[in-house]
């Protein structure tokens, strides 16, 4: 009959979740710090991670590289369950929440450089006819360039 691991050997370090993560060390503490990330701490003091934070840290990584915040992130997390690794359909769950937003994002990137395009092409860069710079001026389009509202 197999024994099952104990507890410990089912955790990583905090070396061992950084290496497999591709995470600095410092990045993980600041996750812990900002509730992204759990660890427990051993009677040396040492942290533990359960192996779950590496799926976790994958989220919080590619959740970053799209332009979510960290208040956001901190807020899916913790719908996420404690003691056992999240599923594809938690993940699935999570992030369809996005969705909306991110779609929203691409559409202003889209605008950003179709107009930055043209804005470099002609070189104006000017508060009162660029788009990029100044866009939907309404009160600049009747009144002309300038703090109008004050």
């Amino acid at each position: 009959m197999t024994a099952l691991p104990s507890s410990s050997a089912r955790e990583l370090t905090i070396g061992e979740v950084a290496a497999r993560s591709g995470v600095a060390v410092s990045a993980l503490r600041f996750y812990e710090r900002e509730g992204l990330v759990r660890s427990r701490r051993t009677g040396g003091n040492q942290r533990r991670y359960g192996r779950d934070t590496l799926r976790r840290v994958a989220f919080v990584r590619a959740s970053q590289r799209v332009g979510i915040p960290l208040a956001e992130i901190r807020e899916a997390l913790a719908l996420l369950p404690d003691g056992r690794t999240p599923t594809r359909e938690d993940w699935a769950r999570l992030s369809a929440g996005w969705r909306a937003e991110l779609d929203e994002r691409i559409r202003r990137l889209e605008r950003l450089r179709d107009n930055l395009g043209e804005c470099i092409g002609c070189g104006c860069l000017s508060l009162d006819r660029c788009a990029l710079a100044n866009p939907q001026d309404r009160m600049g389009e009747r009144y002309g360039p300038g703090a109008r509202g004050l």
